[in-house]
């Protein structure tokens, strides 16, 4: 049988089982201390010692001797070339051939014993020094015997030999890796250096690029050396792009179809070579990415040559068409990889095509909103008018074209073509359809009225694609261009008093309905009834602010007029329930009402009512049970509204404006503790007492007089007693922190004359003799200050 203790008795068991855990923390806490003053005393301890293990292998013999043997050739051929440029005047003719002759020769020769012998290093470090050596041959024959030829005739006839030469040394020793790249990288100066040397004109120069990186790409589809084919692959790449690129410009700078012609077929060589690059590759990325180059070529060639015989302005429709009949290679039978890098050209122009006619949907889009600064300053002349932009095209009337006739292709091509061709047509030819509808009215000058109409039936007949959508992409697409199309077609009606109220209403109309189709149907993508009803009431405010206005009502009372519109949304919204739409629409209804109030804010008491009014709407959404907590933003408006109405009655009291939030915070926090007697204080009625206590603290540091300190202090000392006798934390610590500070306040001039009238060595005494008897008591008051945080957290 277990006998309970009373709690007096239970209580003073568990105090002395305290008592003596602090006497065991402090004798251990002393032997802790004596414990590190000892270690310290002992010195650090030494480094802990290093594991034996295996020495650190050294160099990898191999490597230590390829560093030697380059270094040891690099040496050698700046001795030749000093040899060569400083010492060669000091022999004779003979001596001199003797010497470079029988040096370059015994240079190359000595690879081929070391070769047999297995050194390998050595061979090729040798074979370097001898390929430099017949360089210097050819720079000691061109100074020796033949000054007077051409230099670059001679540098063309010296590369061409040294090729030849380094080509047939290289298969001759085939074990050396240095000779046959060398030979491939010196044989793409000889075209260059013939044409230099023949002051050919541009366009030979060009052939001549050309050609070398014909030959550079047959070497690197066949050869059968891994050097070689990376060495051709670099020399192919860069004089082809820049073979490619010269061509490019000529056919730009042509003024005639026969220069155009000569360039063209230039750039349909370059495409041959790509062509065959793409035809014969191994890799399905490099012939797709060749194939995509070829393409590029030849619509470079043929828009080059349409480009002199049309006018200026049809350039970029005449490479399009180019680029279009490209995809006449679907119904080929070539290699997937190939059609596919054709088929990635006509994409490239096509995109291309599309950036240099979207700026005109774009400025048609966008140049409405000017009149923002400018509403009701009358109607302009026409829709290109109305855009308050200059188009950026001489003729605006290609740009729609350009968008269309790529939409068109995206639809018609898109199905053989692939599920990815089909996601991006049926994305990207609504988009380029409906910008082509944008710059439609602009381009053709269609009168004011005429464009308004036109950009809102294109509105309409979005929102009737998004309500009959089966899938979610055209009903996304679709939504989407709806509300920026509605966006600009409002701003552009912002002209004319009536063209603003009846384009607003319309707009709100076809959205509003919009929005009831897809809620009561079955829509594809949630979010686009969503957006469709965020529209209709977002025009819906803007329809009540230009009637406003149209009246003539001051912008307060307009404010006081949109009301309507958040009043109406919180009872569709209550009509909807749990409908996936009343989310949104109450979003739109605070965001309505926030417009109100900003409306509202030149006048202090409409603003108030404004204010009051928001808090009427919320309070009748908080009424439903899903939404309780609106009520807070309820309180919170009323709350406002009080306080504007103080200000405006010029009330400067901060009990004023507290008290009638603090009583309610009150309130409830007394009901939340009954309801959960285990809430702590600080969440019940810290932020109702925080709310008057501080502010009147404040302005009792401040107030001469003596009313407002003692009524605080009073209130502080109720708080205080009260927290103490109902175990309450937050009263207690706020009262008692409030009342002392009250009492400072009311202390401290009284304070001053005495610190005044005493010595001014006393107070830094007093201040002394104070530290000393806390370290003295350190212990006892850390014990003291245990227990009276435990009595705090005993509270509630």
């Amino acid at each position: 049988m277990t006998n309970i203790p009373p709690p007096a008795e239970e209580l003073r068991i568990l105090d002395w089982e305290l008592r003596q855990l602090e006497a065991r923390r402090t004798q251990l806490l002393q032997r802790r201390a004596w414990l590190l003053g000892v270690l310290r005393a002992a010195g650090p301890a030494g480094p802990p010692p290093r594991p034996a293990g295996p020495p650190a292998p050294e160099a990898a013999p191999p490597s230590a001797q390829n560093v030697l043997l380059t270094l040891g050739g690099v040496l050698l051929t700046v001795a030749a070339i000093a040899f060569t440029v400083v010492s060669w005047g000091h022999l004779g003719i003979g001596g001199r051939s003797a010497v470079l002759g029988a040096v370059t020769l015994a240079a190359l020769g000595v690879p081929a014993v070391l070769l047999r012998r297995s050194l390998r290093s050595t061979a090729e470090a040798v074979a370097g020094l001898g390929l430099a050596l017949t360089v210097l041959d050819t720079y000691a024959l061109r100074h020796l015997s033949l000054p007077d030829v051409d230099a670059f005739g001679y540098a063309a006839a010296a590369s061409t030999v040294l090729a030849a030469l380094w080509a047939g040394y290289g298969l001759l020793l085939r074990e050396l890796r240095l000779p046959l790249p060398t030979a491939v990288a010196t044989a793409q100066l000889p075209l260059v250096l013939w044409a230099g040397a023949a002051h050919a004109g541009e366009h030979t120069m060009t052939a001549a690029l050309l050609v070398t990186a014909a030959f550079d790409t047959a070497l690197a589809l066949w050869a059968g050396v891994r050097s070689v084919r990376v060495v051709a692959t670099v020399g192919a790449c860069v004089l082809g792009l820049w073979g490619a690129a010269s061509a490019g410009w000529l056919s730009a700078q042509a003024s005639d179809p026969g220069g155009a012609a000569r360039a063209g077929a230039l750039l349909l060589f370059a495409a041959g070579i790509a062509l065959g690059a793409a035809w014969w590759a191994k890799g399905a990325e490099v012939t797709s990415g060749a194939a995509c180059a070829a393409g590029l070529l030849v619509v470079a060639a043929s828009g080059g040559v349409l480009r002199t015989v049309l006018p200026a302005t049809w350039t970029v429709p005449a490479h399009l068409v180019c680029g279009m009949a490209l995809l006449a290679v679907v119904r080929t039978a070539l290699p997937g990889a190939l059609r596919r890098g054709v088929l990635a050209a006509s994409a490239v122009v096509q995109g291309l095509a599309v950036l240099w006619a979207l700026p005109v949907a774009a400025v048609a889009l966008l140049g409405p909103f000017g009149w923002a600064t400018r509403v009701w300053s009358g109607a302009p002349s026409d829709a290109r008018d109305a855009l308050l932009l200059e188009l950026p095209l001489a003729h605006p009337l290609l740009a729609p074209a350009v968008l269309a006739a790529v939409a068109l292709v995206l639809v018609v091509a898109a199905g053989p073509l692939g599920d990815s061709a089909r996601r991006a047509a049926r994305y990207g030819a609504p988009v380029l359809l409906w910008s082509a509808a944008v710059a439609l009215p602009a381009a053709l000058r269609l009168p004011y009225a005429a464009g308004v109409s036109a950009q809102l039936l294109a509105t309409a007949v979005l929102l009737a694609v998004a309500s009959r959508a089966v899938s979610a992409a055209p009903a996304v697409t679709a939504s989407v261009l709806a509300l920026v199309s509605s966006a600009s077609v409002a701003f552009l009606s912002l002209a004319t008093t009536t063209a603003t109220l009846a384009t607003l209403g319309v707009l709100t109309a076809l959205h509003l309905g919009a929005c009831v189709r897809l809620a009561r149907g079955t829509a594809p993508a949630p979010g686009t009834a969503a957006l469709a009803a965020c529209a209709s009431l977002a025009h819906a405010t803007a329809l009540v602010c230009a009637s406003g206005a149209a009246w003539g009502l001051a912008p307060e009372h307009i404010g006081l007029l949109v009301l309507v519109v958040p009043a109406l949304a919180a009872a569709a919204a209550a009509r909807l329930g749990q409908h996936p739409l009343m989310p949104p629409v109450e979003i739109m209804a605070a965001a309505s009402g926030a417009v109100a109030v900003v409306l509202a804010a030149g006048d202090a008491p409409v603003l108030a009512l404004v204010l009051s009014l928001c808090g009427v709407i919320a309070s009748g959404t908080a009424l439903r049970a899903d939404r309780h907590a609106v009520g807070y933003a309820a309180g919170a408006l009323f709350v406002l509204a009080s306080w504007v109405r103080l200000a405006a009655w010029e009330v400067s009291a901060p009990e004023a404006y507290t008290l009638p939030v603090t009583v309610p915070a009150l309130l409830v926090g007394l009901l939340r503790r009954r309801r959960d007697p285990a809430a702590s204080s600080w969440t019940a009625y810290g932020p109702g007492l925080a709310v008057t206590l501080l502010p009147s603290l404040a302005a009792a540091w401040s107030d001469p007089y003596w009313q407002r300190p003692l009524l605080l202090g009073t209130a502080a000392l109720a708080l205080t007693l009260a927290g103490a006798h109902h175990r309450l934390r937050a009263p207690l610590a706020l009262g008692g922190t409030v009342l002392a500070l009250d009492a400072l306040h009311e202390l401290a001039p009284y304070i001053v004359q005495v610190v005044d009238a005493l010595p001014r060595w006393l107070p830094p005494a007093l201040a002394g003799l104070l530290l000393l008897a806390v370290g003295a008591t350190y212990e006892q008051r850390l014990r003291d200050a245990r227990r009276f945080r435990n009595a705090l957290n005993r509270m509630h």
